[in-house]
């Protein structure tokens, strides 16, 4: 199998509160590995840090060969990993300026330099597929949150990418909207995408993860199956956090 993201001893800092200590962890190709933890564990922080949106301070990381220096030391991987790693966010952070579909055409155009007539069959091709085809020359304002999110997803694809990080795609949500998001990232994980996701949404990381990994403080105190870790926690932290979550 190959391995999309390595990660080493990785510790990350703000300021002097340690939020990620001596992370270990490989995602393999093909792999929906979902990221659980109460608030301010470092879920996110970690997510972020296999862009390089957050640096790490010490340690190794690879993400599909590409290895990020601590610190941003290697630009030239950065650049790599960021053509190659889609990220979608709890905010869509779409261009309100631009049509849907002129928001998914955009990257294709600046960063692939792909010819207009293919990003616009890949932006509605991609539009199709996360069920919002009609919505093409809206403007985000008009679209739902659901919708919104859905054409984050696509703006992601349009770069085909080998990993989807989501960073808690649903929590900016209505709750009549979480399920038509989710519904597109089981796709994605059918099609043999390789993602990471954190999220609070437990089915669905039953549902669909192959592993399931438990954060705690910035440290990893649990990982496995998700019926190893739902039904049969291990560690005490991970008892005491199912147990509040799922009683809900």
């Amino acid at each position: 199998m190959t391995q999309i993201v390595q990660m080493r001893g990785m510790n990350k800092y703000f300021g002097t509160l340690h939020v990620l200590k001596e992370i270990d962890l490989t995602v393999e190709a093909g792999e929906v590995v979902v990221v659980i933890g109460a608030s301010g564990s470092g879920k996110s922080t970690l997510i972020r840090c296999v862009n390089g949106l957050e640096e790490f301070e010490s340690g190794k990381l690879v993400v599909d060969g590409n290895e990020l220096a601590p610190k941003s030391g290697n630009p030239k991987s950065l650049a790599e990993i960021r053509k190659e790693v889609g990220m979608v966010f709890q905010q869509f952070n779409l261009f309100p300026h631009l049509t849907v579909k002129k928001n998914i055409m955009l990257a294709p155009r600046k960063v692939k330099d792909a010819p207009e007539a293919i990003a616009n069959a890949t932006a509605e091709r991609l539009l199709n597929r996360v069920g919002i085809g009609s919505q093409a020359d809206k403007f985000p304002s008009q679209l739902s949150g659901g919708q919104q999110q859905r054409v984050a997803i696509a703006r992601a694809l349009a770069m085909e990418p080998r990993l989807m990080l989501f960073d808690e795609p649903t929590s900016a949500l209505d709750p009549e909207m979480i399920g038509e998001v989710l519904d597109v990232m089981r796709e994605l994980a059918k099609e043999g995408m390789t993602m990471m996701v954190v999220t609070h949404e437990m089915g669905f990381a039953r549902e669909v993860a192959d592993r399931v990994i438990y954060i705690h403080e910035g440290q990893i105190v649990e990982e496995g199956k998700p019926a190893d870790v739902f039904d049969n926690p291990q560690n005490e932290r991970t008892q005491a956090f199912l147990s509040r979550v799922l009683a809900h």
